[in-house]
């Protein structure tokens, strides 16, 4: 009977992502994210909403509801990125994939086998990373070439804040010995003064329009993989940063359609500031696409050395990163989204881009008075990484305050390299989710995916181990600055929906509350730390309707909705 239950459940929820069901939920712990009542046996659900948490005992009688045995699965409030690049998770699907290349040898392996099965066009690529290759290097022009002779190849650093492109490619953008670096940007030279074919930061514009331009469809498409990825790791919502304001008008026409199986919150580019702010924030099915916020970058990333720092680089004393945006021109627009009860979020990585943005943002609220914003004090702006921050400057966040959004696997990559940038001092600061949620800080928790893998499993591991996947940590990476396991619990799921403004509504599992849920394999709450990256979602339901589901009958079979991969390696 068990199984014929499962598979009806299953089967019905491929109709559509947004037809809710009328369900019972047991058979495993279920974790409410409810302080006070942390646990319960059994959760009802009736037209996407929860109506009943508690004992089984207890429960109202059920007999309509559509039965889901967890079998020993744990159960969770819907688990949400508060960070992520939908459409760059999409793309890292349908174009070459250098994410896990052991070496220059081996992403240059994978170019050339790319270029040989694609043999028209550009190759646009993602993922490399050089900190743990034993060359030690950045990719070159002269890699690319050697790899893929005659062909125009662009490829994204992990971090996004960097791109390596071929000798063709810097012949078509006119990148030459003589091409001086925009504002905010760094173009890589040799000691000939040749460019090296790495372009940082505002840079990588240069070469821009040698990127081929998505039709509509191969758009479509790359959001559907993206979607399709998210709740195969579990994800219920996405934090979109960086939304192309472009496309907006699509997201909201796949959510009318059903095409939208998870929540987004959109945080869009500053292209669209204006029109946003002039049309305030906007909603599209039942809330399943929501746009809110604005994306600013203040610095570059750590990796590429564009993370903007006090002192200079402890491996490269020439530079102390890169500034993206000035005083004079960003606090105008914070103060025109204060007076649109528009949210800010802005990208700042380095002590320097953080203790700049909060020192804007505080001048922005001071021109704008509560009484002419919309939304009066409750503005909820966001400073994005806040990777490394000066003990001396954690009072803003908690002073104006400032949401600290917040990506674990970064520590658990970056320890092998931020020591060397940093120097051992500026790592008090450093990935400091222990030190502002102990201020009573809103510590949003995400991925930055494509920039990191995506799975809430390493990012919840990355939040309470602070160690990377091997287990190392290293003797100076500050091992108190991990949290405790229900605080994790809360950066992924009630915080993001404070952040989003919707904590009357998502981020726990209560009673009135919209029913996304996710279920993982792995207890997060009780199991061994090093086993929690290991499991797997096993259950993704948004709104009261399975958008992912891989649950075992009795006798061994597994069910899985159709497109779902049977599991994605971290």
């Amino acid at each position: 009977m068990r199984r014929t239950l499962l598979l009806a459940l299953l089967l019905a929820g491929t109709a559509t992502s947004t037809q809710a069901q009328d369900l019972i939920i047991r058979g495993g712990p279920i974790y409410t994210g409810v302080d006070g009542a942390p646990t319960a046996e059994v959760v009802q659900v009736r037209n996407g909403r929860i109506t009943y948490v508690g004992a089984l005992a207890d429960a109202p009688d059920a007999a309509d509801l559509e039965v889901v045995d967890l079998q020993g699965a744990a159960l969770f409030p819907g688990f949400t990125d508060g960070h992520a690049h939908l459409d760059g998770v999409g793309w890292r699907e349908l174009t070459l994939n250098l994410e896990g290349s052991a070496s220059v040898a081996d992403a240059m392996a994978r170019l050339t086998a790319w270029a040989q099965a694609h043999p028209d066009g550009p190759i646009v690529g993602r993922g490399w990373i050089e900190t743990r290759w034993p060359e030690g290097r950045f990719l070159t022009a002269a890699d690319l070439d050697a790899a893929a002779p005659g062909r125009i190849v662009l490829l994204s650093r992990a971090d996004g804040h960097a791109v390596v492109v071929s000798s063709p490619a810097l012949a078509a953008a006119g990148i030459d010995a003589s091409t001086a670096a925009p504002s905010g940007g760094e173009i890589l030279k040799g000691p000939d003064g040749e460019p090296t074919g790495l372009l940082v930061d505002a840079a990588e514009g240069l070469v821009a329009r040698l990127m081929p331009q998505a039709d509509p469809a191969a758009t479509r498409e790359a959001y559907r993989a993206g979607f399709r990825v998210e709740a195969a790791y579990g994800w219920t919502g996405v934090h979109f940063m960086s939304a192309p304001w472009r496309d907006v008008p699509l997201l909201e026409q796949m959510a009318e359609a059903g095409e939208a199986p998870l929540r987004v919150y959109n945080s869009v580019t500053p292209d669209g500031a204006a029109e946003l702010i002039a049309g305030g924030p906007r909603s599209a099915a039942d809330g399943r696409i929501i746009t809110r916020a604005i994306k600013y970058y203040a610095d570059g990333a750590l990796g590429s050395r564009g993370a903007a720092l006090f002192e200079p680089y402890a491996d490269r004393p020439d530079t102390t990163g890169l500034m993206q945006i000035t005083e004079a021109e960003i606090v105008p627009l914070y103060a025109a989204a204060l007076r649109g009860g528009i949210q800010v979020a802005t990208h700042a990585i380095g002590d320097r881009g953080n203790a700049s943005v909060a020192s804007w943002y505080a001048e922005a609220l001071n021109a704008v008075p509560a009484a002419a914003r919309p939304n009066g004090a409750d503005v909820r702006w966001r400073i994005e990484h806040a990777q490394i921050v000066r003990p001396s400057d954690y009072h803003w966040f908690h002073d104006l305050p400032i949401i600290a959004s917040m990506q674990p696997s970064h520590a658990i990559g970056d320890l092998h390299f931020a020591p060397a940038r940093l120097g051992d001092a500026r790592l008090d600061g450093a990935y400091a989710w222990h030190s502002l949620a102990d201020r009573g800080v809103i510590v949003v928790g995400g991925s930055d995916a494509p920039v990191e893998r995506g799975s809430p499993l390493i990012e919840f591991y990355a939040a309470v181990a602070r160690r990377d996947l091997e287990g190392f940590q290293g003797p100076d990476w500050r091992p108190d600055e991990a949290v405790d396991r229900a605080t994790a619990l809360k950066m992924f799921t009630l915080w993001p929906a404070y952040a989003s403004f919707r904590e009357a509504e998502l981020g726990s599992i209560e009673v009135g509350k919209r029913a996304d849920l996710t279920a993982f394999d792995v207890d997060l709450m009780t199991a061994p730390l090093a086993d929690i990256p290991k499991g797997r979602a096993v259950l993704t339901i948004v709104d009261g309707s399975t958008v992912h589901a891989v649950i075992s009958a009795t006798d061994g079979v597994e069910f899985r909705l159709p497109g779902t991969p049977a599991r994605i390696s971290p």
